[in-house]
């Protein structure tokens, strides 16, 4: 047998660690670059919400409402709008009740709004993580091994390519196979640095999982504990009994006022323990933060909640070197601190690592033609590869935006509406895949990303109907959160039927006739 040499055998390690789980990875990949986007995903999915103007009396409406809603519940939470939401998020919980309380409340008045029941980009992130559908432990132990195998890719790809910053300035459009090579080149150096760095952190999120033995060493079966100790919270005081109810709390405006003067970006949440009574705490967190040693998390200020005298803040325990590492590293994957123009570079960063794999499996297929145009025949493996690709490469993008006309068309008031939208994603996915097996591989290429192009330029059309949702309204508002959304739908339906008329216009002899020799060797 032939040894190969160390570069060879990266090589043939790049390869199939790339290929076996590559569609499985292009949808990690794919649904965690839109997670960086979740919360404008979720109120883009919410028109109800696209009516909410905030302004300076936001928080004192709330927090009226709260007082008429709920005097005597145990703790109130209220998430105000920022620069990623409209509408204002309240939720309480009443005395011996475990289950909470939540609504959605419009900033301009205050009166709670009907919001249609849907995941949102919640669905995005819950499946990027541990899947859908299966029990969700083993969904994550999936992906974790499906991130290991990124991981050897990553390394395998740089190790085969000694070339690589040379090859990633050259590009030969003129040249089919050659320009897939040359684009899963450019794809992956261009974005380097954040493919190691997004994919080694998502590992390090779950070292508890993939490295338990040093918890299970010194807490053993007390998982609980460990958490707690790794992201501790205040105490919570004892109540003494009895305890005066219909104590009225202090004005929220001064508070609020003090706060602002800390923190140029505002309040972004608000937290009050027993209200209504003469042991009341409110807490007001800042909107945002500045160090990943936290994970971005804002400072916070305590006050009494009947008299608004300052309280200390309870200390921190500190974790020490390896948790600021461990918080840098998962701060930077979960992107929860970041502003828009941070969202945006991790957003494009992700498209191109959603490329770099979507290129390589088509360039998997695109080194094998000649061999089959020799042989004459198409190889079963070959043929299942060629519908995987379509099927996940070109269906999951055809599912997802299923997902969003789903939530716009299906009735406000069907049972488990939640689930019928997921439920459309995944039936839209499995015809994607059934697809490509009654047409060859150009064409299912072509007509499904001819039909991502329409349902994607589609849906800005179908926010005519609803008044506060249109482009023609948002852009006039300036609300950039929800006109954003349609103007990136519109931008992915240009490039999916820029990618299908170019297709058309590809030598088709290479795929429709693999006897036969044809001048390029075209991969589609």
């Amino acid at each position: 047998m032939k040894v190969r040499g160390f570069r060879q055998a990266n090589a043939w390690l790049h390869n199939w660690t790339g290929l076996l789980l590559g569609w499985l990875l292009y949808a990690i990949f794919l649904t965690g670059t839109l997670c960086f986007f979740q919360n404008e995903i979720t109120l883009w999915m919410k028109p109800e919400q696209h009516g909410s103007h905030p302004d300076a009396g936001s928080a004192e409406r709330a927090w009226a409402t709260l007082q008429r809603l709920a005097p005597t519940a145990e703790q109130w939470r209220i998430q105000l709008p920022g620069e990623r939401n409209t509408a204002i998020q309240v939720n309480w919980n009443e005395p011996g009740q475990e289950k909470r309380h939540a609504l959605t409340l419009d900033a301009a008045s205050g009166e709670p709004l009907e919001v249609r029941e849907t995941l949102g980009g919640q669905f995005f992130y819950r499946f990027h993580f541990q899947l859908f559908g299966i029990d969700y432990m083993w969904g994550r132990w999936i992906v974790c091994i499906a991130t290991m195998l990124m991981l050897v890719a990553i390394v395998s790809g740089v190790i085969v390519h000694k070339k690589i910053f040379q090859e990633f300035f050259t590009f030969r459009p003129g040249k089919s196979q050659r320009a897939w090579l040359d684009a899963h080149n450019a794809t992956a150096v261009l974005a380097l640095p954040f493919h190691l760095m997004i994919t080694y952190s998502g590992l390090l999120l779950f070292m508890y999982m993939l490295m338990p033995w040093g918890m299970q060493s010194v807490y053993q079966d007390d998982t609980r504990r460990f958490f707690s100790e790794l992201f501790p919270r205040d105490p919570v005081e004892a109540n003494p009994a009895p305890m005066q109810n219909g104590v009225p709390l202090t004005d929220l405006r001064p508070l609020l006022d003090e706060a602002e003067r800390h923190w140029p970006r505002g309040v972004g949440s608000i937290e009050v323990r027993r209200p209504g009574t003469e042991l009341a705490v409110i807490e007001l967190r800042e909107l945002g933060g500045d160090s990943l040693l936290d994970q971005g998390a804002g400072e916070r200020l305590r006050f009494d909640g009947t008299t608004g005298e300052p309280l200390d803040i309870p200390p921190q325990a500190d974790g020490g070197t390896a948790k600021a590492v461990y918080n840098v590293l998962t701060g930077l994957h979960l992107l929860r601190f970041a502003g828009v123009e941070m969202r945006w570079f991790f957003f494009l960063s992700g498209l191109l690592g959603t490329a770099m794999i979507a290129t390589g499996l088509v360039l998997w297929v695109g080194k094998r033609l000649p061999k089959r145009r020799k042989s004459g025949t198409t190889p079963f493996g070959h043929r299942l590869v060629e519908v995987l690709n379509v099927g996940t490469v070109a269906g999951l993008p055809v599912a997802i935006a299923a997902y969003f006309w789903a939530n716009r068309l299906l009735p406000l008031g069907l049972a488990q509406r939640i689930d019928w939208e997921i439920r459309c994603l995944f039936i839209a996915w499995a015809l994607c895949l059934v697809h490509p097996l009654l047409r060859s591989y150009r064409r299912a290429w072509i007509e499904q990303l001819a039909l991502a192009s329409l349902l994607y330029a589609g849906l800005p059309l179908l926010n005519l109907s609803l008044p506060d949702s249109h482009l023609l309204t948002t852009l006039a508002h300036g609300q950039w959160l929800v006109a954003g959304m349609d103007l990136t739908l519109l931008a992915l339906a240009a490039l999916f039927g820029l990618a299908a008329w170019k297709l058309t216009r590809l030598p088709s002899s290479a795929v429709q006739n693999p006897t036969r020799k044809a001048p390029q060797e075209a991969p589609i």
